[in-house]
């Protein structure tokens, strides 16, 4: 029920509906099925690359550190998102969230999101380092800068959330109360405020447009870096393990980045079109990033198969590459 709180001057919204993903009302029970099995493969292939990668002794390079970190997050980000849109296919009582619970996920959903954004670049700088300065590389990326660099993001990510949430629910919202998006996001309730919005957007645009549109560039600029020195390498079997790290990375940082540089730089665009694009990054790319590295990462591979207990412990694991 949706339950609205009395003010001397104006009707405060209490509550918000989400009205979900296009098409899906039309057949709520196979979309709940759906996303069922796609929320359960995320969990599963990200605690299980999280569990692979911190129990393996192979696998105890910067970059599997990192992968670990990632893993962790894509198996939150869908469990912020995905379950509530699971309940919202159930009932229209699960559609509704009470205005905390749309604080509450909008920041644990920026929070998760932007460490995740950030963590990319740090990988791709751990590559670039790794590919193109190799004698540096154990010095520059040792336990100590592994462990600050993954801390400087989850900081930053909780810092950015703040801002954005504190900036949001500072406004007043008195209505309408529909909401054509499926999960908690900035740009459609901003449409909702019955205030200026103007200050949120510039903030907005600027924080996570513009900053997330620089992160993606540095990340193509080491990249240009590394497609340079990976051609350089004599040996085929080399290029091609330099690559296949390389490429699964890349892929997912695509997958990732375009769709909310694209949202976020259009803030009055949160529409339920808009939600296609959103759908990406909040639930393809989580269910997606198990099967990408396991699958062109021949170290991982292997290390599931000792963890699932069909390869002998003995079995050369090879180092990760260069």
């Amino acid at each position: 029920m949706l339950m609205e709180k009395e003010d001397p001057n104006q009707t405060v919204v209490d509550s918000f509906f989400l009205e979900g993903l296009m098409y899906t009302a039309e057949h709520p029970s196979l979309f709940f099925l759906l996303f069922l099995l796609i929320y359960g493969i995320t969990i599963t292939g990200n605690l299980l690359i999280l569990i692979t990668v911190g129990s393996d002794p192979h696998l105890c390079s910067p970059m599997y550190h990192f992968l670990g970190h990632l893993s962790f997050l894509d198996a939150w980000l869908s469990t912020v998102t995905v379950p509530k849109v699971m309940d919202g296919l159930l009932t229209l009582d699960g559609k509704v969230i009470s205005f905390e619970g749309y604080a509450l996920q909008l920041y644990g959903f920026h929070f998760l999101a932007s460490t995740e954004c950030f963590l990319y670049t740090v990988m791709a700088y751990d590559r670039y380092l790794a590919i193109c300065r190799p004698l540096y590389y154990p010095a520059a990326m040792n336990r100590r800068m592994c462990a600050g660099l993954a801390g400087i993001t989850w900081s930053l990510g909780a810092v950015h959330s703040a801002i954005h949430t504190s900036l949001t629910f500072h406004l007043p919202y008195c209505g309408p109360r529909h909401i054509a998006y499926f999960f908690c996001d900035i740009p459609p309730v901003l449409k909702l405020a019955c205030a200026d919005t103007t200050i949120n957007e510039l903030v907005m645009l600027a924080n996570i447009g513009i900053v997330a549109a620089g992160y993606l560039i540095l990340i193509v600029v080491s990249y240009s870096f590394i497609v340079t020195a990976v051609v350089r390498i004599r040996t085929a079997e080399g290029r091609q393990r330099a690559f296949s790290t390389c490429t699964s990375h890349l892929t997912v940082v695509l997958l990732y980045y375009m769709p909310p540089v694209s949202i976020y730089l259009q803030p009055r665009s949160g529409a339920a079109g808009a939600g296609a694009s959103a759908v990406f990054y909040t639930i393809v790319t989580p269910v997606l990033n198990p099967f990408i590295y396991t699958l062109r990462n021949r170290e991982v591979k292997r290390a599931l198969r000792r963890f699932l207990g069909q390869g002998s412990p003995e079995s050369p694991a090879g180092n990760p590459p260069p």
